[in-house]
């Protein structure tokens, strides 16, 4: 079994921390970043859908994004649960995960990919054809990130965890968006001390620091 990995990208985090929750060694990694961020050719050849992660298991099975990776490892060692044991644990879960991912992740990586100097033709990932900046992306990021905090604040005031009473992947997710907003210059807001709590104690947890 092999993980390839880009050791800075949010959503390789992401599976790291899940595998190593879940009291598992982590497979085999092969980086796959070369000169100016940019994935090794021969990578691209092996997985022409140029994303990172991706898992490949011993049989040749290829699974690539996050949470399919960490949805494969959850049915395989259900022990602890990160994806919620009842039906209404799951679907809470899924939705905060679904947020941190699509609101405070999406949202960072429209800032970084569309500001970076190193992606000016680069401004989607996942194909090989010159794709321009979008310098309105930009604001248009920050505001999802913003929007987000504002509304994990209202949920932490009253939860422990981004899902509730229990650790589960949407902390997961939203921790690795999180830290990659904070290297992108958009810390958590001064007026957020619930979502400043809940930041020191997961990022205290050893599978934030194995991770990182």
């Amino acid at each position: 079994m092999k993980l390839y990995n880009w050791q800075f990208a949010p959503n390789c985090r992401r599976v790291r921390m899940f595998v190593i929750e879940k009291g598992l060694n982590l497979p085999a990694i092969e980086e796959v970043i070369g000169s100016g961020l940019r994935l090794l050719p021969q990578y691209i050849e092996k997985w022409p859908h140029a994303v990172v992660p991706m898992l490949e298991l011993d049989d040749g099975t290829r699974i690539a994004e996050a949470a399919a990776i960490c949805r494969y490892f959850e049915d395989e060692h259900p022990e602890p649960r990160l994806m919620g044991r009842t039906s209404v644990e799951k679907g809470v879960i899924e939705m905060w995960e679904r947020r941190g991912y699509d609101e405070l992740l999406v949202g960072t990586g429209e800032v970084f990919r569309n500001s970076h100097p190193e992606f000016v033709d680069r401004g989607l990932a996942g194909t090989k054809d010159p794709v321009p900046q979008i310098p309105g992306l930009i604001e248009r990021g920050k505001g999802r990130v913003r929007r987000h905090y504002a509304k994990l604040e209202d949920q932490l005031r009253d939860n422990r965890y981004v899902a509730g009473k229990a650790f589960s992947f949407a902390d997961i997710t939203t921790l690795c968006a999180m830290d990659f907003a904070i290297a992108v210059d958009m810390p958590i807001p001064k007026t957020s001390p619930a979502t400043q709590r809940w930041y020191e104690e997961i990022s205290s947890r050893p599978s934030a620091k194995q991770s990182l």
